[in-house]
Formats: C-alpha cells, structure tokens, sequence
C-alpha cells in the first residue's frame, strides 16, 4: 500500500508562545485526521546555516534538531500543506513516497 511521508525539520528552541513548536504541529496534525505523526530528537545535525548543533558538556544543548514524521494517503498530507505552510514560513518540508508492508 503507497503513501506519502512528509518530515518537517525544526529546531530544538522553536517555539509557537508557550509551547514548543514540535508539539503544536503534532496537536495540528492530530486535529488535521493525520493518521499517526513522531517527533524525533536528533543528536547533531546542521542545516542551510552551515551551523552544527549537538549536545554540549554536562547535557546542555545547542538546540538540536527535531524532525517531525507523520504518514498517510497523498491527498491528505497535501492538504495539510497550505495551513502548514503558514505556521512554518521557511521550515524545511519533504514528502517522500513510502510503501507500508
């Protein structure tokens, strides 16, 4: 069975007012029917920045990045694209086809 991965790249300090952006997203997606949606922490990574984020001494970060992964049919990933979109002005987004076993 085909369906569409979207994963949105964000960083660890994101932030939507009180809450950690990664959390409105996930509720969003909730809201929006999306069938299920994960929030990774990433250990280190970098983006267009050229920026490496990582864990520091003592477990103090830098703000490590958080990729938010959900799946479902193309046509409702796609339709949460414009709503997205406007929360994440400049965030990366990808979809990528997957084959669920």
């Amino acid at each position: 069975m085909k369906k569409l991965q979207m994963n949105i790249y964000l960083s660890e300090t994101d932030g939507n007012g009180e809450l950690p952006l990664h959390e409105v997203l996930v509720r969003k997606l909730l809201h929006l029917a999306i069938s299920g949606a994960t929030v990774t922490h990433g250990v280190m990574g970098y983006g267009r920045h050229g920026k490496v984020h990582r864990k520091r001494l003592f477990g103090v970060s830098d703000d490590r990045p958080i990729v938010i992964t959900a799946i479902d049919t193309a046509e409702r990933i796609r339709s949460t694209l414009p709503e997205l979109k406007l929360m994440l002005p400049g965030a990366l987004i990808t979809l990528t086809e997957v084959e669920i076993a």
